[in-house]
């Protein structure tokens, strides 16, 4: 039973992570790699979930920690 219980929680936990990564198709780089980490995923699963590296997502969460999760906006 517990393999069960420990298949479909690795299922679900995937789907939960595919349609997060679905939802953030439309946005920005950035946007995609705030949505994606938000919802779980580690920086090499959105690396290759986006087709870049993973130091490239680990330096856009710095910044995104950075300025707050906010976007930052130029004058």
């Amino acid at each position: 039973m517990a393999n069960d219980d420990t298949a479909v929680s690795s299922r679900l936990d995937t789907i939960i992570r595919l349609l997060a990564a679905s939802l953030a198709a439309d946005k920005p780089q950035r946007e995609r790699i705030r949505l994606l980490s938000s919802a779980g995923l580690a920086p090499l699963e959105i690396a290759k979930a986006l087709g870049t590296t993973a130091n490239t997502v680990r330096v856009a969460l710095v910044g995104i920690r950075k300025s707050g999760g906010r976007r930052r906006t130029r004058k």
